[in-house]
Parts: C-alpha cells; structure tokens; sequence
C-alpha cells in the first residue's frame, strides 16, 4: 500500500508543473450487480439483485500523459466493511495506432485489511480491441491466500482480459469482453474465466444505460459468486 501510494505522488509531482490544460472528470452509477473479473463482490444473498452504488473521478495532467484517480463501490463480502475504494495513477501514450496505457492500481477496504492489493497494470488498444494485463505485487492478493494469518502469499498472481466495444448504431455501442485470472502458487483456488457480452446506449448529455450477462468459470469451487447474471447499469459523467 506504501509502495502504491508513494508511486502516485510521484506521478502528481512529476507532472505538476506542465498541468496548465489539467482536466477534471467524474462519474456516478447506480448497478444492480457488482461483479468484479466475473465474481460478485456482494455475497450476502444468493440472488441476481443486488444493487450497488459506484462512482469516482480522474485527473488528467493536460496533454502530459499522466493521470490520477478514485473510483469506490459499496461491496458486502466480508464483515466489517462495506466500501471499496480503488487509488490509481499512470501514463497514457499512443504509438502509432495503438494507445497505451501503463500504471499502478490499489485496493483498499477500510474494514478489512487484509483484502488490501496492489497491482502494476498495462494496456494496448487498436481500434475497438483492448488488451490488459495486470499483475499483483502486494503480499495478497484480495487475501485469497490468507497471507496475513499464514506463510503463503498472493503476490504474482496475473490477470489478463480483452475487451471490445463498437458503435452499431447511433448511441448503440456492442459490448464483450473475456479475462483469465492466473492465481500464484500459493493461493489454493483454480484459475478460471470470466467473461461479458451486452450492449450499451447514450442517451446524451453524459447519461448512458447498459445490460450484459456476466459470469465466470469454476462455479463448483467458487460457488454462486461465479454464476452468469444478467447486470444493469445507469451512469452519469460529470
């Protein structure tokens, strides 16, 4: 956690001085699902309803590259807490046709210390396709291998997911996207799939709605929090 937040100061310092054009956006979202690389980040009830409220903001340092931001969710999957909130910063660049896009992303939860992560991630996009990896290197990851109560440890566990997104029509945008979660040795859990496909429509002025089923591989270990749900969503750019 002192590592993520040390690289995102170092981010805001580095580009502080040309930060003229800066810009500010933010975002707000009401969910009837959160589901997090396909598993459901509310596992107090065994239903497809379960709403969430999402919403955050980024900080674009003018035309240098950098950027910081907040996004935060409420989650009920463990005592104590019922609040993600994710501190990210990074550079993004094109070269060529391909836009990259390289950073650092941690997971906190107020309440559950434990689940604390910190990942390095990077990504390629060429035309509607989107490449990204992100690899852990917190001492756990989100406490599947109970790093803070035993010798074993999350870290170098990898994800990997590919997304596409193209507009079909006047506001209609065709939405899929497939990941696979690689757990470090340690973690004893399969690695799985998870996988998105919907759509979404913009209304305009900043308001958009989408629908997709989502779900994951593994149910038989995982459980219902793997089990494809049909997830709705409406959002509003700020």
């Amino acid at each position: 956690m002192k590592k993520a937040l040390f690289v995102l100061a170092a981010v805001t310092a580095a580009a502080l001085p040309l930060a003229a054009s800066a810009q500010l956006t933010a975002n707000v979202t009401l969910i009837s699902n959160y589901k997090f690389r396909g598993q459901d980040q509310d596992i107090s009830r065994n239903k497809a309803f379960k709403p969430a409220l999402q919403g955050g903001f980024d900080y674009a340092f003018g035309d240098t590259g950098f950027y910081v931001g907040n996004w935060n969710s409420s989650v009920d999957f463990t005592p104590g807490n019922s609040i993600e909130s994710d501190f990210y910063g990074g550079y993004k660049m094109t070269m060529g046709d391909f836009a990259l896009d390289f950073g650092t992303l941690a997971y906190v939860y107020p309440g559950y210390r434990p689940g604390r992560t910190v990942e390095l991630y990077g990504s390629a996009g060429w035309g509607p396709l989107v490449g990204k990896y992100s690899h852990t290197v917190s001492e756990d990851y989100f406490n599947f291998a109970g790093a803070q109560t035993s010798s074993r440890s999350g870290r170098n566990t990898g994800y990997f997911n590919l997304a596409f997104v193209q507009e079909v029509a006047p506001s209609i945008s065709l939405k899929a996207a497939v990941g696979y979660t690689r757990f470090a040795s340690d973690i004893v859990a399969p690695n799985y799939t998870d996988y998105s496909v919907g759509g979404a429509y913009d209304f305009g002025g900043g308001v958009s709605a989408s629908a997709a089923v989502v779900g994951a591989t593994k149910k038989n270990y995982f459980g219902d929090a793997n089990k494809a749900r049909l997830i709705v969503a409406l959002t509003k750019a700020l």
